[in-house]
């Protein structure tokens, strides 16, 4: 025997839209046992006071706690990502795991773990880097990846800042990094990030400290992608990687995208995992294609390519949500559809105004969308 990882794709027409997972799940297309994580799509603004994304958690955990008990069903990931600009596609992507006869390997594992509850002061400092270094390596330890080269995307839920933390810290006599609410989102993603690449050996321990976290962009990992919410105060890790102790017909590779329209990388490792993508994919090639995730930043240079943006100095929209629309389509051109998930914010999450992007392939050209 040996496990085995399942990724259904479900369309979501609200936050607190469960009926596809609910039929699959009637249908016997996904045990609610083996569920992993759960990793969505939800049409808020992405910002401190998206409340869709707690919306969408506390509807799927109603609907877990239909199938599994209580506990079984909180353990589950749930990690929701704000903000569908421009066509981005809500959507909940379902990782799975189950134990089967031993089939062609290495395939993708799945690992998944939960750091303790930071303080608010730790946020966006090497308290909090420190405790992600450690998640990720009980992540991956979950997983049943013993090589950090095997690991090709870590997806982080982070805590973030707002006006009653930053008091309570305030009350026990301590300072905080920052005291913007939406400020605070990035040095959270940051140091989720800069946790990631010390756990995988990107960053060296003596690179890092306090004064670096959003500030020096040379610093980054090429296989983090944290995304911060109101909804909690610890953080949720999933680590997506390659092993020989799973089976089956699921892949997954990387790529890290220079700038905001750097899409070859990613045609480059989907080739790599078997498609021919000479151009847009073609209907064949997306039913092979069972996930994209990405990770999408303006360059605080406000240049791109030689010609300025202004994503950096829209007072009415925030950068974050122009870069999210901006890499969707980019992407999107490239494999031939939307429904892909495209995270805002990425501090230390590849190079300045690119990102890292992971690819995960049905090698049998199964469709696995629900």
């Amino acid at each position: 025997m040996s496990h085995r990882a399942f990724l259904h794709r479900i369309s979501a027409a609200a936050p607190d839209d469960v009926s596809g997972l609910a039929q699959a799940i009637s249908d016997g297309r996904i045990r609610p046992e083996g569920i992993v994580a759960i990793l969505g799509k939800t049409e808020g603004n992405g910002c401190v006071n998206d409340f869709t994304r707690a919306f969408a958690v506390q509807s799927l955990q109603l609907e877990l706690k239909r199938h599994l008990q209580g506990h079984q069903a909180e353990a589950v990931c749930c990690v929701m990502s704000g903000g569908t600009e421009g066509a981005l596609a809500p959507h909940w992507l379902v990782l799975e795991r189950r134990e089967e006869a031993a089939g062609p390997a290495p395939a993708l594992a799945i690992g998944r773990a939960r750091t303790r509850d930071i303080l608010p002061e730790e946020l966006g400092r090497m308290a909090q880097v420190e405790a992600v270094a450690a998640g990720v390596q009980a992540a991956m330890a979950d997983a049943g990846i013993t090589k950090v080269s095997d690991v090709h995307f870590v997806q982080i839920k982070c805590p973030l800042m707002t006006a009653a933390r930053v008091a309570e810290a305030q009350m026990r006599g301590q300072s905080v990094a920052i005291r913007d609410t939406l400020k605070s989102m990035g040095y959270s993603r940051g140091a989720s990030a800069l946790g990631v690449g010390l756990a995988l050996g990107e960053i060296p321990t003596t690179a890092l400290s306090d004064d670096v976290i959003v500030k020096d962009v040379t610093l980054f990992s090429g296989r983090a992608s944290t995304s911060a919410g109101i909804e909690l105060m610890d953080h949720e890790i999933v680590v997506l990687g390659m092993s020989d102790q799973w089976s089956g017909p699921l892949a997954i590779d990387h790529a890290v995208m220079a700038d905001a329209i750097d899409i070859e990388p990613v045609r480059a490792a989907l080739q790599r995992l078997g498609l021919a993508a000479n151009g847009q994919l073609s209907s064949d090639e997306r039913g092979k294609l069972v996930a994209l995730l990405a990770k999408a930043e303006p360059s605080t240079t406000g240049i791109l390519r030689g010609y300025r943006h202004t994503m950096l100095d829209d007072s009415d929209i925030s950068a974050t949500r122009h870069a999210r629309a901006f890499v969707a389509g980019a992407l999107a051109g490239l494999v031939g559809h939307a429904e892909i998930f495209v995270s805002g914010g990425a501090e230390h999450q590849g190079p300045d105004g690119g990102g890292p992007v992971a690819v995960i392939v049905d090698r049998k050209g199964g469709i696995s969308r629900d």
